[in-house]
């Protein structure tokens, strides 16, 4: 056995004991809680019963939330993501178990065992950290790049030091044979923006000397990655269309919708009175804001939110996003902005049809012709119905750039299915309590792409013109 395999046999060993301790917290608390079943089922059948399912919703939440990413993220998110795996799995089995009793469980022996949970976590990711660097000493590392922007996208490599020693920077390259020479024994390589000839050709060579390769991808991987192998000729034929999603489960998605939207408008309708209170006490204005946004086919519809900005936000006629301490945002909402709660308005339009859950994020029409003018596979996105969240508002941010949200959504489009909607929803928990997410536009800009510059004077005076 080599020592890769070793330390890949070390590491699964870490994480099943993850597992299982929180298992067995999960397991003290509901026997401690449930003293009744115990006089009805000596055999402890029910305690196995409910333990098993937390086991296998643990295991399925700490996939979603990528809470075993040791080495690959910073130690206060493992400790987020693996602690809100936990909990969200334990919060569950509470509601099951409620239903069970027919009775609200003890709320503080609950609170004692996320306690627990978080401490434990904690623990294990901090041993977790130290043993994993310990086994995987940091890579040597080659970047290739053709633009200072592409280098940019890769900007991140930095925060992981420990993992990646970076080496040698290769700025636009030409020739392969040369170029391999510089890669020469490395342990790693990072691509981004080169040409599809050049990097087929990097890529050829990584695989062949058994070197990782991390790689940019375009719009058309993307959309090749989504094609379905057809055996029609003697050659292979892969097949690349439109999205065609199975009317099955667009009935089902539906129904969910549905039900979801119906739940959301009664569990935060106390949140939604508060932030109504709020806006009216401020500044007496309207508390929602309608506005006009693009779904399935460039269909226009009008997206509800609570207001979050001055009424007069817009005066000038010009369409833009939010910029970094935007004045313009009111002071009583900029929290309740943070967390996303202005997007609880969006049930409604949810419930009616107009938009999805899951989905890529509604654009406005102005802001997706600006897009579209320097990037026209942007209306790609617009193959399914537009959605409150998925792939692009998940592991993207508010000021990500149209070309990258554009390929996240591509990502969902060509993965679409129940079981990846339900993924997207829970993991939609974990970008709640991250302000990073919700960071805005620089200050000069009026969309996210950072090739737009602030003209609002020229955009407003041909406004006004017209």
């Amino acid at each position: 056995m080599d020592k890769h395999m070793k330390n890949e046999i070390i590491m699964r060993l870490l994480k099943a004991i993850s597992i299982v301790g929180n298992t067995a917290l999960f397991m003290l608390y509901f026997y401690l809680s449930s003293p009744t079943l115990r006089q009805v089922d000596k055999h402890l059948t029910p305690y196995i019963l409910f333990t098993l399912i937390f086991f296998v919703a643990d295991i399925w939440l700490v996939r979603v939330y990528n809470s075993f990413e040791i080495g690959g993220r910073k130690v206060y998110e493992l400790i987020y993501s693996l602690t809100l795996s936990s909990v969200v799995a334990s919060g569950i089995m509470y509601i099951v178990q409620a239903a069970f009793l027919h009775k609200i469980p003890n709320l503080l022996m609950f609170l004692g065992v996320f306690i627990a949970e978080f401490v434990w976590n904690t623990l294990w990711v901090l041993a977790a950290h130290k043993i994993y660097f310990k086994l995987y000493k940091a890579k040597k590392t080659v970047v290739i790049y053709r633009l200072k922007n592409d280098l940019d996208k890769l900007s991140e490599i930095s925060s992981l030091s420990n993992k990646f020693e970076i080496i040698r920077y290769i700025e636009n390259p030409t020739e392969i044979h040369s170029l391999i020479e510089e890669i020469g024994d490395c342990e790693a390589v990072f691509i981004a923006g080169v040409s599809a000839t050049l990097r087929n050709g990097i890529i050829k060579y990584c695989v062949e000397k058994n070197i990782p390769a991390y790689i940019e991808p375009k719009i058309g991987d993307i959309l090749m990655s989504g094609a379905k192998h057809m055996q029609m000729f003697s050659v292979p034929i892969l097949r690349v269309r439109h999205a065609v999603p199975d009317p099955f489960y667009l009935f089902i998605k539906r129904m969910l919708d549905i039900v979801f939207s119906l739940i959301g408008i009664i569990v935060t309708s106390p949140i939604m009175l508060v932030m109504a209170i709020a806006i009216k006490a401020y500044d007496g204005g309207h508390v929602f804001y309608r506005q006009t946004r693009l779904t399935k086919d460039g269909k226009e519809f009008q997206l509800i939110k609570f207001r979050t900005m001055r009424v007069d936000a817009e005066k000038d006629g010009v369409a833009r996003l939010a910029s970094e301490d935007d004045d313009r945002i009111l002071p009583v909402m900029r929290a309740a902005r943070k967390l996303r709660f202005d997007e609880f308005g969006n049930f409604f339009c949810i419930l009616s049809g107009a938009m999805t859950i899951v989905g890529p994020r509604p654009e406005r029409p102005e802001i997706a012709k600006q897009y579209e003018e320097t990037l026209p596979a942007f209306a790609l996105r617009l193959q399914v119905k537009a959605g409150l969240t998925g792939y692009a508002q998940i592991y993207g941010k508010y000021n990500t750039e149209p070309y990258d949200k554009l390929q996240m959504d591509l990502m969902y489009i060509n993965d679409m299915s129940l079981s990846c909607d339900i993924g997207l929803m829970f993991a939609t928990v974990k970008i709640l309590f991250m302000p990073e997410s919700t960071e805005g536009i620089k200050k000069g800009q009026v969309t996210a792409s950072k090739d737009s510059v602030d003209t609002v004077k020229e955009l407003a005076a041909v406004s006004e013109e017209k």
